[in-house]
Parts: structure tokens; sequence; C-alpha cells
């Protein structure tokens, strides 16, 4: 779909799920309307990938962590999200699925970057417990690098603890920890 041919209405997933990809931004699309933004710098990219990479190895073998993957967070009006990382089943990657519904999310890893902070903070942490999504964590990458960790209890997320240096978390009753700095410095978390 090119700016020419561009609906005058607001987006279903149909017409998502049509656009051409965009290497060089980050797509989503909010009540039907598409939101364009720059893809983030290497610093925030080193992060993600660092984070998604260290999740994988230390989840259990029934979950996955993903980086960019689309998660379906409304179908009507339509709103898609792609969060930095998400953990899902393992079996989802064997069902090679163009996107996730938030059902299938149990997870979800937004890391700050300029201009979505407030999304993040705000619109997205409604978004994603209005839907259920049992784990919400953010992560600031200012120094010193840091990580607020959220559940979803009785429907609302609570704080379940906010971390720096190295985080002692638990993940469907695994103990998972990170190195925060490790996702920004140049050596990566050594297991």
């Amino acid at each position: 779909m090119s700016v020419v041919d561009w609906p005058h209405r607001f987006l279903t997933l149909e017409d998502w799920a049509e656009l051409p990809e965009t290497p060089e931004f980050q797509v989503e699309v909010v009540e039907g309307v598409l939101v364009v933004s720059p893809r983030p710098l290497w610093f925030h990219q080193r992060a993600v990938t660092r984070l998604g990479y260290l999740l994988d190895d230390l989840l259990p073998a029934e979950f996955g962590a993903f980086s960019e993957v689309e998660v379906v967070i409304h179908e009507s009006p339509v709103t898609v999200r792609v969060p930095d990382v998400v953990v899902a089943p393992s079996r989802l990657v064997d069902e090679d699925t163009a996107r996730l519904g938030a059902d299938d999310v149990s997870l979800v890893i937004e890391v700050l970057s300029e201009g979505t902070r407030r999304t993040d903070r705000v619109t997205k942490f409604s978004e994603y417990s209005e839907v259920g999504i049992e784990h919400y964590w953010i992560v600031d990458l200012d120094d010193p690098v840091s990580m607020i960790t959220y559940r979803l209890i009785d429907g609302e997320y609570e704080n379940f603890g906010e971390h720096s240096g190295v985080a002692e978390l638990d993940f469907a009753g695994t103990p998972v920890t990170i190195d925060l700095d490790a996702l920004t410095s140049a050596r990566a978390q050594r297991l």
C-alpha cells in the first residue's frame, strides 16, 4: 500500500497485514491509526538484543523470548504493538505465525528511548494490563541502567521491584538474573 492509495478510513487488521515492511522505521497501529517513528539507535538495539538472547537462554524450555514481534492488542479498532521483547510459548515459533495475540504473551519488556517514555510508561502500561499480559518490565538505559518490574494482580499492574546493577527475578518459577549494566556495556553478561 503506498501513500497514493492510502485508505481514507481507519486501518483494519487486514490493511495492517498488507503494509510493506519498512526497515528504516518502527511502525505500529493504534486504534486504526498508523504510528511511525524512527528506528532506535544502536545503544537501544544492543540492549534489546542482549536482553532477548539472555532471557531466551534462562527461561524454561516452554517459553521463548523474541524481539520485534507484532502483538495484536485489539482487533477492532485495530491496535498492534511491536514490543522490544516478548516472552511467549516456544511452540508458537514452530507455528511461524505472522503475529501474536495478547493472550499468547506472558511478558512484555519495553526499553525506553527518546520519544517513547510516555508511551511506554502510560499508554502501553494501560493497554498491556487491559488485555491481561501478566508481566510488564520497563528498562531505562539512562545511567544507572534500571528496570521496573510489574505484575498483573486483579487486573492492575503492581510494582514488583525496581532494580539497578544485578536484578534477581523470578519468571514462571524460574530464577532469572540480569546484569542490567551489561545490557549497554562493551561486553555482554557472562553466565
